[in-house]
């Protein structure tokens, strides 16, 4: 068995963990590299949903662009954002949505 597919409990005895679990715990959910050319489509179609947040990671604000998705106010950001991730080059977009942890050192 894989490490992660194993728990331990406060008693130091190690069981399989659920499969439910398994796949919370794995890290391969939020190391999925994510794509430019989605994000821009995502942007243009659904972006006053705000469905390219999720996407990006930026959950909160998907969540905020979901509540005022009745405003419009997120559609107009959504068409900004689109243009900006148009001309954004490919290495600016992993800086920033691929490998965040990395682009806060400089």
């Amino acid at each position: 068995m894989v490490e992660h597919d194993l728990a331990m409990v406060e008693t130091g005895v190690r069981f399989p963990l659920p499969a439910p679990l398994k796949y919370f715990m794995t890290e391969t959910v939020s190391k999925t590299e994510k794509s430019r050319v989605v994000a821009i489509l995502l942007a243009f179609f659904l972006g006053g949903l705000g469905i390219h947040k999720f996407y990006l990671g930026q959950i909160k604000w998907g969540v905020a662009y979901l509540l005022l998705c009745w405003t419009f106010i997120p559609s107009i950001a959504a068409f900004v954002e689109f243009i900006m991730l148009i001309i954004m080059t490919d290495q600016d977009f992993n800086t920033k949505f691929n490998n965040p942890s990395t682009s806060k050192q400089g």
